[in-house]
């Protein structure tokens, strides 16, 4: 096995047909700072490029895939380097001109594309958190393999935007995209498979084993087959608008940023910071209480009738 160390944010190693990618910011939760985008499409090609590889495996280290877009505000991510890092979170969920936040995201999809575009399989490997920017990265794999008891979801759509990558609809049908991206809710392993958003879901201690025996099958088929069926099947959601509805998405998600609730979550990040503003999104779907105590502060006319009088 051969084992790259050029990156600063991802790991790579080779061998056996198969390239493992996996992100490495795990004190972070693998969050998504711009240089690991780069950095991930620079391997994704680097392993297209090789003769050896045959199919790609992307996973996360630590407890979980991956938390998100990395959201820490104005100050030099961990591990790296440069005014683009120091300003990613500006970048991607700050106040601007329209147009620039459409280019600035569109720029970074096209980083993300790379998985979908790439001639070679790339296989989702899910533990943990899988969420918002998460899911914008893995839903593009052609192959995806979750752990039962992984959480799926993209809770950004109760505050902040929508998913700047979309292929939820062409994962599970329009009624469980919505579902989704209306409530921001979250999905097990289980569930997902039973809707169809993953290939399958397995037990935590099986998923390495079902990954890498998934790919033992595609090592022994040669690069130009896997290639050609890929893009067949990539060939079809382009037909069915699958490319156009990624730049549409990128757009939808700027639209998105100019609602008086983006700027609820802005002022409640600059003023109280990030954790408590994640607690002011997401504290009133916790449970049943929680959501009657926030009906009863903005809807005065009292709670709803229980179903049935």
């Amino acid at each position: 096995m051969t084992t790259e160390q050029q990156y600063e944010t991802i790991i790579v190693e080779k061998e056996r047909g198969r390239a493992r990618i996996t992100l490495n910011r795990p004190e972070k939760l693998n969050a998504l700072s711009r240089q690991l985008q780069r950095e991930l499409r620079a391997a994704l090609l680097d392993a297209d490029r090789d003769n050896r590889v045959h199919a790609v495996i992307l996973r996360g280290a630590g407890r979980s895939f991956c938390a998100g877009y990395d959201l820490t505000p104005e100050r030099r991510l961990a591990g790296e380097s440069g005014a683009e890092a120091d300003q990613y979170a500006q970048v991607y969920r700050h106040s601007q001109a329209f147009d620039d936040d459409v280019w600035r995201m569109e720029d970074a999809q096209h980083d993300r594309m790379t998985i979908f575009d790439m001639h070679k399989p790339v296989i989702g490997q899910i533990h943990g958190f899988c969420v918002a920017g998460g899911t914008d990265l893995v839903f593009l794999c052609d192959i995806v393999v979750a752990a039962e008891d992984a959480r799926i979801g993209f809770p950004p759509v109760r505050a902040m935007g929508g998913p700047p990558q979309h292929m939820w609809t062409y994962h599970v049908g329009p009624q469980w995209a919505k579902y989704m991206l209306l409530t921001g809710e979250f999905v097990t392993g289980t569930e997902a498979e039973r809707i169809g958003l993953v290939w399958k879901a397995v037990p935590a201690a099986d998923l390495e084993e079902t990954v890498e025996e998934l790919v033992d099958r595609m090592a022994m088929i040669h690069p130009d087959l896997l290639a050609a069926n890929k893009r067949s099947v990539n060939l079809a959601i382009e037909l069915m608008g699958g490319r156009t509805m990624q730049r549409l998405a990128a757009e939808m998600d700027a639209r998105m940023h100019t609602s008086p609730a983006m700027e609820d979550w802005r002022t409640r990040n600059r003023e109280q910071g990030l954790k408590e503003a994640l607690a002011w999104r997401d504290g009133r779907f916790a449970n049943a209480e929680q959501r009657r105590e926030w009906q009863a502060e903005h809807w005065p006319e009292g709670p709803r009738e229980p179903a049935g009088g």
